[in-house]
């Protein structure tokens, strides 16, 4: 992937992400509406591959703006990294999800968020 290619990659994520937030939102709403509590609340720990305070910052806010999810908060630790001389900036972010029942799930969820958003912002595409 090329930066020519960039415009085309943040309008696919942001048709993709206001998807997300139409099925979150009936979710909720469904939940909301029928007799009963069918969530099944949950905080989970996600380590995440965001360079940039710019890439963090907004990754939390789209998970904070997703119906039924919620950043927490954020650890930023320097990690040595193995196989490098320098250090790298591991920046873990902690989040609560009313519909997944494990933190695995929410990792996968949210795994999936980073992956588009990265491919989106970063002008080559890449998400390592």
């Amino acid at each position: 992937m090329s930066w020519l290619t960039w415009p085309v990659r943040v309008l696919g994520f942001l048709v993709w992400y206001a998807g997300q937030i139409i099925s979150s939102s009936t979710a909720v709403l469904r939940d909301n509406l029928t007799p009963g509590q069918n969530s099944t609340p949950g905080v989970a720990r996600v380590r995440t591959r965001c360079r940039s305070d710019l890439e963090v910052t907004l990754l939390a806010a789209l998970i904070t703006l997703t119906p039924g999810t919620l950043t927490l908060g954020m650890h930023d630790a320097p990690v040595a990294v193995q196989r490098r001389r320098d250090a790298e900036d591991i920046r873990t972010l902690y989040v609560h999800s009313l519909y997944s029942g494990n933190a695995d799930s929410v990792r996968v969820e949210v795994r999936e968020l980073e992956t588009r958003l990265l491919r989106a912002v970063r002008r080559t595409g890449g998400t390592s």
